[in-house]
């Protein structure tokens, strides 16, 4: 069962940064600059990390890496070494066949972690009724955050019925959505809607390529004649991984506004400014190839990471995509935080 206060905090809604990977040159893992990023992002006042997701590098699984409790195992030092006055929700990736996934969650629980981020790509031979089995042992260890991962970067398409399903079992707190997709996002939320559950499960965008309309919208389905209203409450999210305390900025700015009638024009202007930004992180033009590439150049950059590596050599930026990262910087400053990490960047790396 989850505390009372990460709880509320995840119901409520808040920033959580997908956390990167930070190597040497020689793709050995950068344990100082690993310890700044989870420094970075509570200081830009996220609510939370996820460790050992997508944006982490599934490879660190890879038995000729075997860094993934190393990895979870700095952030929550870092959490812990904090102290912070506040609720802050830890969350481990967890993903592979039923056996690895067990493994994982005992390891994350270990460690102190919250939540499991459970991945359900990466698995075709599994059947959806197999992958649920799968997500009710992973239940029994640790509570569950679900996890829609778009096919392009291995996930695979699930039904309403499966999502439906998923949302009864016991211990399954909240749903990242991220299919990338406007009608399997709905089939998620009208599948939660329909649940018994509705009302324990959170619902959190990482559909990147939509974030301020997803965090606004107030989704009303009919269930047995009877309207219940959902609100995505906040977002787990790769882009987040850059540019933080502005996205923390912005995602107070649009929980103040969502309670209104009224959507002020400026916040969808702001949001294709942010989709556009978005197409040059992930490198959308290439089907997201430089995907976590682009995260970490934003972060090499700003001096947080000593350079873009990642654990596989192939991994790179496309040809042409730093060009359209210095589009974005020169287009829209106001979403980057560079002044604040100048300030900070001596404490975080010290």
């Amino acid at each position: 069962m989850l505390q009372k206060d990460i709880h509320e905090l995840l119901h409520e809604g808040t920033v959580i940064p997908a956390h990167p990977l930070a190597l040497t040159e020689d793709r050995q893992l950068d344990e100082r600059s690993q310890r700044a990023l989870t420094r970075y992002y509570m200081d830009s006042g996220a609510g939370g990390i996820a460790v050992g997701v997508h944006t982490t590098q599934f490879e660190i699984r890879d038995p000729e890496f075997d860094l993934y409790e190393k990895v979870l195992s700095l952030a929550m030092e870092e959490v812990n070494n904090a102290n912070l006055n506040r609720p802050f929700i830890k969350i481990a990736g967890i993903c592979g066949p039923t056996d690895q996934a067990i493994i994982e969650s005992g390891i994350a629980k270990k460690l102190g972690y919250d939540l499991g981020l459970l991945s359900l790509g990466g698995l075709p031979s599994l059947s959806e009724d197999e992958l649920l089995e799968r997500t009710k042992q992973v239940a029994d260890i640790i509570p569950v955050f679900g996890f829609y991962l778009q096919p392009s970067v291995g996930g695979r398409i699930l039904s309403y019925e499966f999502w439906r399903k998923f949302a009864d079992i016991p211990n399954v707190h909240a749903i990242k959505i991220a299919p990338f997709n406007r009608y399997q996002t709905i089939d998620v939320v009208r599948a939660v809607c329909h649940s018994e559950r509705n009302q324990q499960i959170a619902l959190y965008t990482g559909n990147d390529d939509n974030i301020v309309i997803d965090l606004l919208t107030k989704f009303k389905i009919n269930v047995n004649d009877e309207i219940v209203e959902k609100n995505i409450s906040g977002g787990l999210l790769g882009h987040w991984a850059v540019w933080t305390s502005k996205v923390v900025e912005l995602f107070e700015i649009i929980k103040a506004e969502r309670e209104k009638s009224k959507i002020p024009i400026e916040l969808l202007t702001l949001s294709q400014e942010i989709t556009d930004a978005n197409a040059a992180l992930f490198d959308t033009k290439n089907q997201f190839k430089g995907c976590i590439a682009g995260i970490n150049e934003i972060l090499a950059r700003q001096g947080i990471l000593k350079g873009r590596w990642c654990l596989l050599s192939k991994e790179e930026l496309s040809e042409g995509q730093a060009e359209e990262l210095d589009r974005i910087y020169q287009q829209y400053a106001h979403l980057t935080d560079d002044d604040f990490v100048r300030e900070n960047l001596n404490k975080w790396l010290s």
